[in-house]
């Protein structure tokens, strides 16, 4: 998935109401951006941090830059927006890129189910089960190498997960995605320690059939794009 827009490079001076960040663009110029990301941005957020902003001219938005990612300065990026995995999925399952789920050739986003919820991907083909896919943007890594999920409690990824189980107990079949969107890690692990609910939510949808596949990203300020299978810890 390319960036519509050029992305321009920012200083971090301050995360707040979670959705707002000010920023100092390279010419001085002070800012308020749009930070699409409603989790702790855990390690993320500090003040001085290099990061990357979308411009735009919409004038129905009232913030006219976008927080993108966050540069490490070590060649090493991460992608702090949390719907640009579902748009750069959607490309790579259309295109069968995810070996497990390329059977499917009807990608259909956003397809409400459970209770009053809406799947991120629902895969269809003849001749196979349903395939409900539910994804989670994965940004937090306290371990050199580890990206954890959640980076923050998550009431809301409990019950997905609890929904994946009764797409299980109805015939379907079920995923759970998780994208890291960042370059500096080769292994996945659930943060119980963050959120013993959601591990423990987990461990029982496992059992009940919920598939679990982890992907990595290849990220730079041009596009982010799905890239490798990781392990799990």
């Amino acid at each position: 998935m390319e960036f519509p827009t050029p992305l321009i490079r920012a200083t971090l001076i301050r995360r707040y109401k979670r959705f707002l960040a000010d920023c100092r663009l390279e010419d001085g110029r002070e800012i308020t951006a749009h930070c699409a990301n409603p989790g702790s941005m855990m390690g993320l957020a500090e003040a001085g941090m290099t990061v990357w902003l979308e411009p735009n001219d919409d004038p129905k938005k009232k913030l006219k830059f976008g927080w993108r990612l966050v540069d490490h300065e070590n060649g090493h990026f991460t992608g702090v927006d949390t719907s640009v995995p579902n748009r750069a999925l959607k490309a790579a399952l259309i295109e069968g890129e995810i070996p497990e789920l390329a059977a499917y050739q009807t990608v259909q986003p956003e397809v409400k189910y459970g209770e009053k919820s809406r799947i991120d991907f629902l895969l269809t083909q003849e001749g196979l089960p349903n395939c409900y896919v539910e994804v989670k943007s994965v940004t937090l890594s306290r371990q050199p190498g580890l990206a954890e999920f959640p980076d923050s409690v998550t009431a809301r990824g409990t019950k997905h997960l609890n929904e994946l189980a009764n797409m299980i107990a109805e015939g379907h079949r079920a995923v759970m995605l998780y994208l890291v969107q960042r370059t500096d890690c080769a292994r996945f692990s659930l943060a119980a320690d963050i959120d013993p609910v959601y591990a423990a939510a987990f461990e029982l949808a496992q059992k009940a059939g919920v598939e679990r596949l982890i992907y990595d990203t290849r990220i730079s300020p041009q596009e982010i794009t799905i890239g490798r299978a990781l392990p799990a810890a």
